[in-house]
């Protein structure tokens, strides 16, 4: 009788349960402006630990968590003793210098009482902004330095996971929404961490309860006032709606009335038996203990090829939910508690600033702030009446650093990423490119920089050129431009 979660090492040095407590409710909880007592949260997650469910998950934003658990952790005089506590730290996009991390950084040790962060994990609001490379160099010097244990991200896609990596960062885990509705996980995300090591932390992995047997054969629900079950509708909604989420439902029911176990039982199981997924996270109800003995069943059983089949029926009558992890926080369609953040996104400031042409009415142009405009007399993009043109672009980061040497994949994922942003002071997107043409120091590296391109324009599908270069300079392994019309 298994009474304890499983474990497992998810760095050096880090043992963690394969049950991890999310303490996002007390955010909930104290959402009206009430404080949680410090030290009546800490005796309620004192519980969870001594039961086993040591591995406690919270973020900047989550109330008080981190005071919280803070105040858990000082009860305990030595340190490999103590519950591991995971935080994230979300900041805005911007200048990431190294007093802006370190302040972002050092908050997060005050808070949890601690002098080095068991996993600190870091999350991006939009690609465009090139910064967060910065945030996270500076995260990993302050690794080495041992105020962080280990870095992970959160709602990286593997693009950009596979960035970072390539850039030199040394990454831990990647925490991502992963259940039976929502499955992006188990692809190219997936792949890059049987490449890389990288382990998942999986949420949203009972889809806000929407995944129990009480939900089994009930009518679609007319309005929904708790927030996270808000989000998880949308995600619903968007695999193909009640009833094939019904068909899934029913499969999982199956499967929980053959083992005896409960269907979020088996929901949770599904997601811990893929091999990138260190662990899942669960709720951590404050002061309720009744669903730790029933989440303890995870480990009392495996899922057979009879299941699987029964489950990979189910999928096949739902529709993928679109794109990559993250993606929902960061483009259309939006599958968050509130819904559309796209005033949200709008209202973050460009990195670059568009200038009118002297002497040029109507033309206007953007300097990327590389020292090879200036030496070379040329322009990041350039705009005249509805056409934008974007000059070949290297990954380039600031002035002259080239990011992910060597790396093809990883510096297309860069450089679209520089284009969308040269773009946007313009009032152009990158739906609005009608050609493109990529420059490649090698041919035989064709495969990843295109499946980059494809990742970014596979539903634009501009006009599109493709062709080995010769030798690029220094250890820039593709340039690419496009060509805008802005309807």
């Amino acid at each position: 009788m298994t009474t304890r979660p499983e474990r497992t090492l998810l760095a050096p040095g880090l043992e963690i349960s394969r049950l991890v407590c999310g303490l996002w409710q007390v955010a909930d909880i104290e959402k009206d402006g009430t404080t949680i007592d410090p030290d009546q949260g800490a005796d309620a997650l004192e519980a969870y630990a001594r039961a086993g469910f040591d591995t406690f998950d919270m973020a900047d934003h989550y109330g008080s968590a981190e005071i919280i658990t803070g105040r858990l952790l000082g009860r305990y005089l030595q340190a490999d003793q103590r519950p591991r506590a995971f935080t994230k730290w979300c900041p805005e996009p911007g200048p990431m210098t190294r007093d802006v991390v370190r302040r972002g950084v050092e908050e997060r040790l005050t808070r949890l009482q601690v002098e080095k962060v068991d996993l600190l994990q870091f999350h991006w609001w939009t690609f465009e902004h090139p910064a967060w490379l910065d945030a996270l160099h500076e995260m990993q010097v302050m690794k080495e330095e041992g105020l962080i244990g280990a870095l992970g991200l959160t709602n990286f896609d593997a693009a950009h996971l596979g960035l970072a990596l390539a850039d030199g960062i040394e990454i831990a885990s990647n925490q991502v929404s992963f259940s039976l509705i929502d499955r992006r996980a188990a692809g190219a995300l997936s792949d890059l961490c049987a490449r890389s090591g990288v382990k998942l932390l999986a949420y949203g992995t009972l889809c806000g309860g929407f995944l129990s047997k009480k939900w089994l054969g009930q009518p679609e629900p007319a309005s929904i006032a708790d927030w996270s079950r808000s989000k998880y509708k949308r995600f619903i909604d968007t695999a193909g709606g009640w009833e094939a989420y019904q068909g899934i439902l029913r499969a999982a029911s199956d499967i929980a009335r053959k083992h005896r176990v409960s269907v979020s039982n088996v929901a949770s199981r599904w997601v811990l038996e893929h091999e990138a997924v260190a662990a899942t996270i669960i709720g951590a109800r404050l002061g309720e203990s009744e669903h730790r003995d029933d989440n303890l069943n995870v480990f009392r059983f495996v899922l057979d090829a009879d299941d699987h089949a029964l489950l990979n029926a189910a999928f096949a009558l739902t529709k993928p939910i679109p794109g990559d992890c993250g993606d929902e926080y960061r483009k259309a369609p939006f599958l968050t508690a509130s819904g559309d953040l796209s005033h949200h996104l709008d209202a973050i400031p460009s990195v670059y600033q568009a200038e009118p042409v002297p002497g040029r009415p109507g033309r206007m142009r953007v300097s990327s702030g590389s020292i090879w405009e200036p030496i070379a007399g040329y322009s990041r993009a350039v705009r005249i009446g509805n056409r934008v043109l974007v000059s070949g672009t290297t990954a380039t980061h600031g002035t002259d650093r080239c990011v992910a040497p060597g790396d093809a994949g990883a510096q297309a994922t860069y450089i679209l990423d520089k284009i969308a942003a040269s773009l946007s002071p313009l009032g152009a997107k990158m739906e609005d490119v009608v050609r493109t043409r990529v420059y490649l120091k090698d041919a035989s590296k064709w495969e990843p920089v295109s499946r980059a391109h494809g990742r970014v324009f596979g539903d634009i599908l501009p006009a599109n050129t493709l062709i080995e270069a010769g030798n690029l300079i220094g250890d820039y392994e593709v340039e690419i431009e496009v060509e805008a019309v802005v309807d």
